[in-house]
């Protein structure tokens, strides 16, 4: 790290975050007027540190479970209703059909549909139940083949809070009609294990849910630190303070590195080139990240000048998370990343593609992107411990659940994360010039679409993206020597290289237009050209249709790539 950020890093103290995440530790963050009441804390402490911060208020709609039930006769059984589920406290009753699917070995497909097809007619009429969490993908399937409601078997001896609706953020109109119709519950493994048992005897059983949903105001404190030199252009860390109950791990550790780092670059700031906007976001769990997505609605055409990238903090400092593995970046950053991490921890990390979640709410705007969830424990441990996959707090199974309690934050773990953070903020904040190479991502893509054509076959004939895609390759090579030999201006390469990201962002992960947000599903890389995985085995009729869509994504891939090396050839001169 450059000899200015030696000074940040010594400056980093646990005094101020860990006073945060032990009063995080004692207030709940799920109902509206506690999240609000998070937010004052915060707002509070930050004030007490000199920090100036303004408070944002978003009208946002959330949807609030309270309890749920399932009865077989007069035996209840514990559940929990994830957030979209519809409301039925007078109950719902059915018989039960048993959908088997496989727990999630990775995180890479825990956001995965993973049941096993069954036919529309044994489904109708009936509340299905599932392994898994209650992800949207499968509740959306079984609502559409006709089921009365659903119920999700969590993997262990907790139940998990969710949300079961794909919708990303507050609905439009358009996104109306994919709110889920029917009730939704979650029970624990050995509970499921007896209601499976139950399906398929005719045996009838009853779904109670209790959930508000509307309209509420909820508050985003954002700190604003000035660049000293380029201050209308800024990085944005963020993170949520909503939490499921307490939520210690995910994400009170969070929000106390988000306070730390904010003091320590108040103290700095004229150490900056760029400006550093940091936001706490409510509606996380409660609203498909309706904070950050209301944000970017509400500053989009900022963002869209001026963000040159946002950096995500979910989950830093937790129990024995000891190394930095399956970290969402995009690849454009990855070099930079493990750099940092590397510099700062001493550690080795390795990256994968963002999934679609967390509050990636700013894909279809085109921002650089990196960190999601971030340390985490390792495989073997985990495999000793029993642990099953989860989305968060380094990977303890406390996550969603009431046990996710102070006893999940580690002291110096949570010290090193927040120097790993503050390095990354502070690099890109005061690179000559931004750290983010492009050429890494373009290699992806060619790679990505060479599968696609070896997927496809002789169906389709994807040579003329790998050639746009080559094409832009060297268009960058040339790029990037013409920066190393100090033949573009810092100011025109910083201007190309955000540029490139507002339109390969998009195109790599995105189906909408930009400025809106696609579904809390997962999107493949180049979507518009990722029908080719799945040629084989299509009727002619309905090949004859993929075979359209192709050519339609792939125009829209190439005209992207030609854009991108435009861009790249301009700021060459």
């Amino acid at each position: 790290m450059p000899n200015a950020h030696d000074a940040m890093l010594k400056d980093v103290s646990l005094d101020a975050p860990w006073e945060l995440v032990e009063a995080f530790a004692k207030q709940p963050r799920w109902k509206p007027r506690d999240v609000n009441k998070g937010a004052d804390m915060i707002v509070k402490r930050l004030q007490k540190l000199g920090v100036p911060v303004s408070t944002l208020d978003a009208d946002i709609y959330l949807s609030i479970p309270f309890e749920a039930e399932v009865k077989i006769g007069r035996r209840a059984i514990r559940a929990k209703t994830p957030s979209y589920s519809v409301s039925v406290p007078d109950g719902v009753k059915g018989e039960l059909l048993y959908a088997p699917a496989k727990y999630s070995a990775s995180i890479g497909t825990l956001f995965q549909k993973n049941q096993k097809a069954i036919a529309a007619e044994d489904i109708k009429g009936k509340i299905v139940i599932s392994e898994g969490f209650a992800f949207p993908q499968k509740m959306r399937e079984f609502e559409m083949a006709g089921a009365v409601g659903v119920i999700a078997v969590n993997p262990g001896v907790d139940i998990h809070w969710g949300i079961c609706t794909s919708i990303w953020g507050t609905p439009d109109l358009d996104d109306l009609p994919r709110k889920p119709n029917i009730p939704v519950a979650i029970v624990n493994n050995p509970d499921g294990k007896e209601l499976i048992a139950l399906a398929g005897t005719g045996k009838k059983i009853t779904l109670t849910t209790r959930l508000e949903e509307g309209w509420y105001k909820q508050k985003i404190p954002v700190v604003e630190i000035p660049g000293a030199s380029e201050p209308d252009k800024f990085v944005l860390l963020h993170g949520h303070y909503d939490s499921w109950d307490v939520g210690v791990g995910d994400n009170a550790t969070g929000d106390a590195t988000l306070l730390e780092i904010a003091r320590v670059l108040s103290k700095h700031q004229k150490e900056l080139k760029r400006s550093v906007r940091i936001a706490w976001w409510p509606g996380h769990s409660t609203g498909r990240y309706a904070g950050s997505t209301w944000f970017a609605d509400a500053f989009a055409l900022d963002l869209d000048e001026n963000c040159v990238a946002q950096i995500n903090c979910d989950s830093p400092g937790c129990r024995w998370a000891t190394e930095f593995k399956d970290v969402s970046w995009m690849k454009e950053t990855e070099s930079f990343a493990q750099r940092v991490i590397k510099e700062i921890s001493g550690l080795e990390s390795h990256g994968e593609r963002p999934h679609r979640a967390g509050d990636y709410s700013f894909n279809n705007i085109g921002l650089s992107s990196l960190m999601m969830l971030s340390s985490t424990m390792p495989d073997d441990l985990r495999a000793k411990k029993g642990y099953y996959t989860v989305g968060g707090c380094g990977g303890n199974i406390a996550w969603h659940t009431e046990n996710d309690v102070m006893a999940i934050a580690d002291r110096e773990i949570l010290l090193r994360d927040m120097k790993v953070y503050l390095g990354l903020v502070a690099g890109v904040a005061d690179a000559e010039v931004l750290p983010f190479d492009w050429r890494a991502q373009v290699g992806e893509f060619v790679d990505t679409i060479s599968q696609y054509q070896a997927a496809a076959g002789k169906a389709f004939d994807l040579s003329p993206s790998l050639a746009a895609a080559n094409a832009l390759g060297e268009t960058l090579d040339a790029f990037y020597r013409a920066i190393g030999k100090g033949a573009i201006k810092p100011v025109a390469a910083n201007a190309a290289i955000q540029r490139l990201a507002r339109i390969l962002v998009p195109i790599n992960y995105t189906r909408g237009p930009r400025f809106r947000h696609d579904p809390a599903t997962p999107i493949p890389a180049l979507p518009t050209i990722a029908t080719a995985m799945d040629l084989k085995g299509l009727d002619k009729v309905t090949l004859g249709f993929a075979k359209t869509q192709l050519t339609r994504g792939q125009t829209r891939l190439i005209a992207a790539l030609r854009e991108a090396g435009e861009v790249a050839t301009r700021a060459m001169g």
